[in-house]
């Protein structure tokens, strides 16, 4: 799950161009939400499907989804076909309900916005690209490792690197716990670039075994960003003017 910053409230004016964007369907973004949480709901992270029983018994089904969808560095460079594949299945696995809608939230606050620049297939194959490699840079560190790894962070974050690229200027709202969870509005060259910095402290301080896999955040947010750098250049930036203030806040 995408942590340390709780998103929102997402808002910028882009002029005709930004209406255009807001208004934007973004069925893929919303479609990989709708996926997720399917996948989730049917899950026994979820704890609502009968069929994988309770108590230990719903344990142990957890331990057995997620090892088998999940990415195992330690079983992924055996050679194994279907390890190799965990990579790509891991995205639409969460181990909780605050990871899902964690990560869902990131998405949805800053996959609209990318999906309408990038245009459908291309943000597509863009999300699950930077997704595995994200996941396969965080095994290749930990490839001795035996615990499984799922989540769509990685891929997410390289949403969130594609987006600092392509709209610098655009004011997300933020609140921020040693600030007392005040709203606070700030441009995104502000927010994610210190966001990343968070990552990388906590990559710093993360040891092997359950818990965020901050190397796949970095490696995705990296990855994302160099790609909308190769892809579409400084000519295609959007400086977003400062949006009036919002009425209400939400969680990310």
């Amino acid at each position: 799950m995408i942590g340390n910053w709780r998103v929102a409230h997402f808002g910028a004016r882009f002029g005709r161009a930004g209406r255009s964007v807001l208004r934007s369907p973004a069925p893929v973004t919303y479609g990989l939400i709708a996926l997720c949480c399917l996948i989730f709901l049917l899950g026994p992270a979820a704890g609502l499907n009968p069929a994988y029983g309770s108590g230990d018994g719903l344990l142990a089904a957890q331990r057995a989804y997620f090892h088998r969808w999940g990415v195992v560095p330690a079983d992924l460079f055996e050679g194994a076909p279907r390890a190799a594949l965990t990579p790509a299945t891991a995205l639409f696995v969460h181990g909780s309900w605050v990871h899902l809608l964690g990560n869902m939230l990131f998405l949805y606050v800053f996959g609209v916005m990318a999906e309408e620049r990038m245009g459908r297939l291309q943000f597509t194959l863009f999300y699950l690209g930077c997704g595995y490699l994200a996941l396969l840079g965080y095994a290749a560190a930990n490839d001795d490792s035996t615990q499984s790894l799922v989540g769509a962070s990685g891929a997410i974050s390289a949403v969130l690197g594609a987006f600092l690229f392509l709209f610098p200027g655009a004011r997300v709202t933020s609140l921020l716990p040693f600030l007392l969870f005040l709203p606070l509005r700030f441009p995104a060259w502000v927010v994610l670039p210190f966001w990343a910095a968070l990552q990388w402290v906590a990559a710093g301080r993360a040891h092997q075994g359950p818990g965020v896999a901050y190397l796949a955040h970095l490696v995705g947010f990296g990855v994302g960003f160099g790609y909308a750098w190769a892809r579409f250049g400084r000519r295609t930036r959007v400086s977003a003017a400062p949006a009036p203030a919002p009425e209400g806040e939400n969680q990310p």
